[in-house]
């Protein structure tokens, strides 16, 4: 047999067993009977207008499996280029780096481990559901995070010249220097046609010779990424400390033009220092931005990818969320949702298309997951479709991670019933949770044109503005704005 039909074997078997023995907040979900089919309340009477054409049949399939993805470089990048009077590109927006770049309610775990969190709502008039699961890491304060090395490669090439670009990266430095601790260090690469190592690994409390060689950066030619990348891995590794946080940190606008300009031979570079415990910050700049690349470089070098464009961008990712942009909580983690058959019909994951993985790598920690800093949170969504007037156990999501210095695996479940969704997503559920259906609604109206779960498009400017009132949310107000004027542009 093989290992994906075993393990969908197994999942059915312990949703049954489950049901005549009684459900828990960490069981498997229950089945239970699925009613008379005649018997279907009218807020779930069938509509197929307004909801996903990609559904998965739970019962072929009632297994969803993604590694944990923390970028936000999508939603940043959509950001800028709505502000300047124009749509991204369809293949440029990612629903879950939208979803992931705004604030959340989950509650904080007491370990260096995850909470897990599932809500919901039911759509009227439609018979499917919005299911969020969310998981949340504890935070920390930057003079908590043990010591970093941190290995900044910075794109120093023609397009770089432009402005907002190299201007960009050096105020960005220099905020980042500012911030760190004794017992941190620092060496910067730059790269054009070739690598050069403009400063070696130097402690953070030269303050002034590091900011002297952030200054000496200057535009000069073509844009060899992967030299780059090599020689900044290699400074990486010979400075490496097993007791810190040993992290390449790339800047650039992602547009490779020179050297090894494939992307497979750029990744399996990156892939291969991630394997040695080096993982990489991909930071983007520019208004012709390299997207797809650097997302590719961030999976592959266990890290994560975040676009800027402003010095408060900047200021964002290097002074506010510093801690969790240089430490780690988790390596490889990955998040599997078993669905109830007897009381989903079919489900949709909206976004993660990047990141999902099989079934039964799930438990396999050689498998590459997401790597998860301190205070971060990942969301995810999905659309579900209730099978008529049945009750009980929706589904039981469980994260697992590895703890980034022992590699001991840890997991941690929770789970969702029937009776737990709330009636309206607009009326009964909470504004983190709204903000969340707006950001991906939104997400997928740039990408796709369609509708989530018979969410109009139409309204979205309107929830979005009646949310940032209520949440008092500067982000929030932002995207109302964001919607209004992409609607305008389309």
């Amino acid at each position: 047999m093989k290992p994906r039909t075993l393990a969908v074997v197994l999942a059915v078997l312990a949703l049954w067993v489950t049901a005549a023995c009684g459900s828990s907040a960490n069981r498997s979900p229950s089945t239970q009977p699925r009613g008379d089919a005649n018997a279907q309340a009218p807020e779930e009477r069938e509509n197929d207008t307004g909801t996903s054409k990609d559904m998965n049949d739970t019962t072929v399939d009632q297994i969803s499996t993604f590694a944990l993805d923390v970028d936000t470089a999508s939603y940043d990048y959509a950001r800028r280029v709505i502000g300047e009077g124009r749509l991204p590109e369809r293949d440029r927006v990612r629903p879950e780096e939208f979803v992931n770049s705004f604030r959340q309610d989950y509650r904080e775990p007491e370990d260096d481990g995850f909470s897990v969190q599932l809500d919901g709502a039911r759509m009227p008039g439609n018979g499917t559901a919005l299911l969020r699961v969310g998981l949340r890491t504890r935070q920390a304060q930057s003079r908590e995070r043990r010591p970093a090395n941190l290995t900044f490669v910075v794109d120093v090439s023609g397009s770089m010249g432009e402005p907002g670009r190299l201007d960009l990266v050096r105020e960005a430095l220099h905020r980042l220097i500012g911030q760190l601790g004794p017992g941190d260090k620092i060496s910067i690469v730059a790269f054009s046609d070739q690598a050069q190592v403009v400063l070696s690994m130097t402690p953070a409390t030269e303050r002034q010779e590091l900011d002297a060689a952030v200054e000496r950066l200057a535009v000069q030619a073509s844009t060899n990424l992967e030299a780059g990348l090599t020689t900044g891995y290699q400074e990486a590794a010979k400075a490496f400390r097993p007791v810190a946080t040993n992290r390449v940190i790339l800047l650039s606008d992602g547009l490779a033009n020179n050297g090894d300009t494939s992307w497979q031979g750029i990744l399996d570079r990156v892939e291969e220092y991630a394997g040695k415990q080096i993982t990489l910050l991909c930071v983007g700049v520019g208004r012709d931005y390299g997207d797809q690349l650097m997302e590719q470089l961030a999976d592959n070098g266990d890290g994560a990818a975040v676009y800027v464009s402003s010095v408060d961008d900047a200021r964002k990712v290097f002074v506010e969320q510093l801690a969790a942009t240089l430490d780690l909580r988790a390596r490889d983690a990955k998040a599997q949702v078993v669905f109830n058959p007897a009381t989903v019909e079919s489900y949709n994951l909206i976004g993660y298309e990047n990141r999902r993985i099989a079934a039964e790598d799930f438990r396999d920690d050689s498998k590459d997951g997401g790597e998860v800093g301190p205070g971060h949170t990942v969301t995810a969504l999905y659309e579900v479709r209730l099978r008529q007037g049945a009750s009980g156990q929706l589904a039981t999501a469980t994260v697992r991670w590895q703890d980034p210095d022992t590699r001991a695996p840890g997991e941690v479940s929770g789970s969702i019933g029937r009776a737990d969704l709330v009636s309206s997503p607009w009326e009964k559920s909470s504004p983190r949770f709204q903000v969340d259906v707006v950001a991906a609604a939104f997400a997928e109206y740039l990408r796709t044109g369609r509708p989530v779960a018979g969410v109009e498009t139409e309204e979205l400017a309107g929830h979005a503005g009646r949310l940032a009132a209520s949440t008092e949310d500067p982000a929030v107000s932002e995207l109302a704005t964001l919607i209004t004027r992409a609607l305008s542009l389309g």
